[in-house]
């Protein structure tokens, strides 16, 4: 199987330097590795090339992204990296032929357009959210949301393409309460249960 792993971190002097991306993101390459998988990597701040991006996503069976929570969304070179790479994968139709509808069939839903079937995409996430803060109705922040509703906007691309959505991984309360030692156990048997 092939593994692609995108890391979105974006670099703050002095405050995110990026180390805890980088633990998990060299997590699951070690662990696909071991287990015979191929893997690429793109590190989305370093540079990258749209088409190859595509090619990349073409080739892979799983797609993990890794990233830094920041405003509630992913660091915004990867709306940029997203831009560049599905409008490349639309436009030579490689990724998806349209919206799914046609004129000559208006009982094609809306984001059935995707070529992608079978492959799947899967967040990987460190947050300074506590978990608690999800999922709770007495939330004051999220109103009983969870990281689904937060993440609709990344999910939904890869949908749109015909991906499958697996569950999310995340790593929380970094900067308060953190428990790096546990949450990468964690994201081994999460790796385990759901990415192969």
């Amino acid at each position: 199987m092939n593994i692609l792993i995108i890391n979105t971190h974006l670099k703050y002097a002095g405050w995110s330097e990026g180390k805890l991306n980088l633990a998990f993101m060299d997590l699951a390459k070690t662990f696909f590795l071991e287990r015979g998988h191929e893997v690429v990597e793109t590190f989305v701040e370093r540079g990258y090339n749209p088409e190859e991006e595509v090619e990349k996503h073409l080739a892979s069976e799983r797609v993990i992204l890794q990233m830094p929570v920041n405003w509630f969304g992913a660091p915004w070179i990867y709306k940029k990296y997203v831009d560049e790479v599905f409008n490349i994968g639309l436009g030579n139709k490689t990724l998806l032929d349209g919206d799914g509808r046609t004129r000559n069939d208006p009982s094609q839903q809306y984001g059935t357009g995707g070529k992608m079937l079978g492959k799947k995409f899967m967040v990987s996430a460190t947050w300074n959210a506590p978990l608690e803060a999800f999922n709770n109705p007495d939330s004051i922040l999220f109103g009983g949301k969870g990281r689904d509703d937060l993440f609709l906007n990344i999910t939904s691309n890869y949908k749109f393409c015909g991906y499958d959505i697996l569950p999310d991984f995340g790593v929380f309360d970094i900067f308060k309460n953190p428990d790096i030692a546990l949450a990468l156990e964690e994201y081994k048997r999460h790796l385990e249960k759901h990415c192969l």
